[in-house]
């Protein structure tokens, strides 16, 4: 786990929601991280949550993710990836693929901007969607309830 300490102090409840959140490889929403701290921190409130998951995000100890038109999700990797999202269910992975420096250098001979990043979101239909959509099946919606 990364943790730049200097930028903002680790409280108890910053460490938990860290220590979930990098449990998962699912990107979860605020909602979802919630019921996870909930079982540590069952007195946690939801605000709580969503406004140390705002802070963890502007110290740039977790990346919050704002792609699609979907529900913030958050990510515990910090370096820089790729993400993919199923287009049906929702669902988001990373993805692997060495283009950063590429993207950045051609982008800067192509503007006078000053290139600080970019985000890129590849979508597509998930295996358990395509395998549903094969056989005829419905598929739940990524993070909806069981």
């Amino acid at each position: 786990m990364n943790v730049p300490e200097s930028m903002i102090r680790l409280t108890t409840q910053r460490q938990i929601l860290l220590e979930e959140l990098s449990k998962v490889n699912s990107h979860p929403t605020a909602c979802e991280l919630y019921e996870m701290v909930r079982k540590r921190l069952p007195r946690i409130g939801l605000g709580t949550v969503y406004r140390n998951l705002e802070i963890m995000a502007d110290s740039g100890m977790i990346l919050k993710l704002e792609l699609g038109g979907t529900q913030k999700r958050f990510d515990a990797t910090t370096e820089p990836h790729y993400h993919i999202r199923c287009s049906v269910c929702g669902k988001m992975d990373d993805i692997t693929i060495d283009v950063q420096e590429k993207i950045t250098k051609n982008a800067a001979r192509k503007t006078s901007y000053k290139i600080l990043g970019h985000n890129v979101e590849f979508t597509g239909e998930c295996p358990a969607c395509q395998k549903a959509k094969a056989t005829g099946k419905k598929t739940r919606k990524a993070g909806a309830a069981a």
